[in-house]
Order: structure tokens, then sequence, then C-alpha cells
């Protein structure tokens, strides 16, 4: 984890009689007349249909981001929360020429259904997406999905029993949570620091659950500029995690959306590129290199296990949108033009990140810490400890602005003191303003806390990740210094 110098969503009948009071129009039975129903279901709406609930909905958690998308619609609201793209980056001149090939050379395809592995010629597009970042896959290995998020879902669909382990980075992607959930997974979450997953605690709770005689069915993982974090596993930890999967036969599940997006550093391989895809099942989307809008994603897997997500997928949605698998194939038929748009969605973003970085030393410099990610969507801010940043968020959102609690990151309840902050959706200026708003309202809680306790305000020391072993403790991470680095080379950490 890279720290800075501030470390740390009236013609109602058919004839012309009019209708009389208590019938519907043309006459016949009676309507009732009792008024319908608006609004939330009641305690007896819920108790009504409560027997027929599978046992799973009991355990089903809603996403942290989905729920905040309503409120993040209001055109006054800054959102800092969701993962969302500029989508306004796309040129709208190269949209039009695509929609104009596709309805004049391939319309009548591209309206139809296709195949549930996905169109030949989308396939061969992904191929050459990840051999941008040195991973080679074959076609036949490959399953297009309609985006990342159905991946997620048809990996725990085909692995998960109730009961089954699970293991994954604390904090993981929020919205994993929610499908964890869904499949009754038992999530042990695994702390992270500067340098991604802790290996040694992987290894340490993979040793504890075969003593108990619990194998996990996968680890879920995302080393590269993880969500919610930010921080990049480095080379030597991916290196062993490969060597473990390979001793210990463990399916690691690399969710990797955002590995073409790196402003800063050296880029390092994949884990599929590393092992080879026996015990690797690699995810991949366009939400965020094109579009969140045309859903398409994909998974890399064994043999055996493709054909079982090919089985879930039919069962799901049978295939993925012949439409947009057309519209993207389309735009890569023009070489270059993908990675062109890619080189400005980076820059657009670089600047973006440095923007809110920026901000967080101006307004939250002397009490919180934050991850400087070197790519990516995502900062990862800890405030002190006496903070609960759901609370904070109902304050946040009379201001305007929103951002994701770190509870959501988690399927415990822990990260209470942290948040996730997205710089990618809006622009400088509003990145400032959101981080200036949030700033005022955790002054006035640490004021506050102050005139209440006497006590002076505490920098936060940096936190990322939690020690499942020991019941969420933090893990205060020491700061780190980068040469050269306009975020992390003066003062003390924060």
């Amino acid at each position: 984890m890279r720290y800075g110098r501030r470390v740390t969503i009236e013609d109602g009948g058919r004839g012309t009689e009019p209708a009389r009071e208590g019938l519907p129009p043309g006459g016949g039975e009676p309507r009732s007349m009792e008024p319908r129903r608006q609004g939330r279901p009641t305690g007896h709406d819920l108790e009504r249909y409560a027997g027929l609930f599978a046992a799973r909905t009991r355990v089903m958690k809603s996403s942290a981001m989905r729920d905040l998308m309503a409120l993040t619609e209001r055109p006054e609201v800054i959102s800092l929360a969701g993962g969302l793209p500029d989508t306004s980056t796309f040129e709208r001149a190269s949209y039009a020429a695509i929609q104009q090939k596709v309805g004049s050379e391939s319309l009548a395809r591209a309206l139809q259904y296709g195949p549930t592995e996905g169109l030949a010629p989308l396939k061969r597009c992904i191929v050459e997406v990840m051999a941008q970042e040195a991973t080679h896959v074959d076609p036949d290995e490959l399953l297009v999905t309609t985006g990342g998020q159905q991946a997620i879902d048809l990996v725990c669909k085909t692995l998960i029993d109730p009961g089954d382990v699970v293991v994954a980075e604390g904090p993981t992607y929020p919205g994993a949570v929610p499908t964890f959930s869904s499949y009754q997974a038992d999530v042990v979450q695994i702390g992270l620091d500067e340098d991604g997953l802790r290996i040694d605690r992987l290894e340490e709770t993979l040793d504890r659950l075969d003593r108990e005689g619990r194998r996990p069915k996968f680890l879920y993982t995302v080393p590269t500029f993880q969500n919610p974090a930010g921080v990049t596993m480095s080379l030597p930890r991916r290196r062993r995690l490969v060597e473990v999967a390979r001793e210990r036969e463990l399916l690691v599940v690399e969710d990797n959306p955002y590995g073409m997006l790196r402003y800063s550093g050296e880029a390092l391989p994949t884990l599929r590129s590393m092992e080879g895809g026996d015990f690797v099942i690699y995810l991949g989307t366009f939400s965020k290199i094109l579009s969140p809008g045309i859903r398409l994603g994909w998974v890399a897997a064994p043999g055996p296990v493709l054909e079982k997500l090919n089985l879930g997928k039919q069962a799901t949605d049978l295939c993925s949108s012949a439409f947009t698998q057309i519209f993207v194939a389309t735009l890569f038929e023009e070489p270059g033009a993908w990675l062109r748009y890619v080189d400005v969605v980076r820059e657009t973003y670089r600047v973006r990140r440095d923007a809110m970085l920026e901000a967080l030393d101006e307004h939250l410099g002397a009490v919180a810490s934050w991850t400087v990610p070197e790519g990516g969507l995502f900062v990862w801010a800890t405030l002190p400890d006496y903070l609960d940043t759901t609370d904070l968020l109902a304050r946040a959102l009379d201001r305007n602005v929103a951002f994701v609690p770190g509870r959501g990151a988690f399927l415990d309840g822990r990260g209470a003191q942290s948040m996730r902050l997205n710089f990618s959706g809006v622009g400088e200026a509003d990145i400032r303003e959101g981080v200036a708003r949030i700033g005022a309202v955790v002054a006035e809680q640490v004021a506050l806390y102050g005139s209440l306790t006497g006590a002076a305000p505490q920098r936060q020391a940096p936190a990322a990740g939690a020690d499942e072993e020991e019941g969420g403790r933090v893990v205060h991470l020491p700061p780190r210094r980068e040469p050269g680095s306009g975020h992390g080379a003066q003062g003390p950490a924060r």
C-alpha cells in the first residue's frame, strides 16, 4: 500500500359506456374498493409470503453501492461512492459510426440469441485484451458473461454449497459480499498491508482450516489495484500465492477489472499468467476499460470448471447480449482503437486520482490516513476509531456528498472507521468539493468528540485490512516513502 504525505447510488374502456362506480369500464365484476398499497411492504405483507421464501434469503445482504444509487442519482449529490467509469470520454462520433456499421452489416445477428459461451468475434477481442497483460488464453477457455458481477455469481453458483468456506481479502470487493451471502458461504477474510494480501496469514488460515477438516472452495482476490483498498499484491507474494495454490490444490479466483488502468509504477504479471490456468479462475470485464453499460465480462477457467459455469449461465440468462458483443467486436476491427481509448481513460483518471489525494491532504490530513493507489478507481480512507462511517454517511448526504462506508467491504461488521472513495466518476472540481464536504462533516464530529471527552484530535495510523484471527484487530501499517513521489516524500505519516 502506498501512502501519501497524509497517509494513512382517460380512455380506460373498450366502449363508450361510462364506468359505474366500483365497476370496470364496460361493466363486469365489481372492482375491489380497497385502495392499492403504495410504498414499502407492511409487516402483514411480509408475513403473508414468509413461508415461501428460500432459507438463503435470510442471509442475503444488500450491496452497499446499490443502496446508494437512488440517492446519488440526484443531480445535487456529488457521488464518490460507486465505481463509475466516466463514459462521457467515449466519443459520440465513434459510437455513432460503430452503431451504423452494426446496423448495416450485422443487424439480424445482433438482434438474435447467441451461443452461451459467447460469440467467436468477441472472444478473439478478449484474447487480445488479456494479451496486453501478457496473459495468453485460448478462446475455447473463455465464457462470456453479462458483466463481471455475473462472473462472480456463476463461480459461487458452481462451487459453493451452504456452509462451504470461501477465503477472501479483508476488506473485499463490496459487490462480492452479497453474492457470497446469497450462496450461504462461510467467508474467512484475511487482512491486507501495503503489498496486498498477507500470504503468511493465508497459509496460517489454511493450516487451521485443514486441522478443522474444512477445505476452502476457493480464494477470491483482486490482486491489482484492489477494490476497495487500492493496494497491489507484490511480485514475491504473487509467486508465493501461485506456489500455495499448486501445493494445496487451492482454486484462486483472480478478479482483474482494473489491471489496464495503471497510472504509475511497473506492471506486474497476472496470477493466471504465472500459474498457467490449472488452479486460477480469471475474471475480466469491459466495464472499466470501455463501458459498464454494455454489460460484458468473461471467465477464463480450467475446462471442467468452465463446463459447469456454462451450464449455470444457461439456466441464468441463456446468453449475454449479442448486440453488445457485436458492438465491441466492431470497435476492435479498427486496429488500436480500443487501446487509444484506454489511454484517454488512463490519463483522465490519473489526473482525478491526484486531485483526490491533494484534497484529502488539505481537508482530512490532520486526522485520517489513506492509500495512494498506482491505478484502479479507489482510495481507501481510515478515520479515528471513535467515528463510524455508516453514521457519517447520513451526515454527508445532508451535505449532498456520498461515499461507501467500510462495513460494506466486510461480512462481519468490521470496517466501521473506513470508507471507499471513487475518483473516476466525477470531474476534478467535484472531487475537491466532495472531499471538502466530507472533511467538514468529519471536522464537526471530531470537534464534538473533543468537547465531550477533552481529547485532542489524533492522526489515524494507516490501516488497510483486519486480522480475522484476532476478531478484527486493525493492522496498522508503517508509512512508506516513495522517492520522487509528490505523495509520500515529505512530512509525517497521517
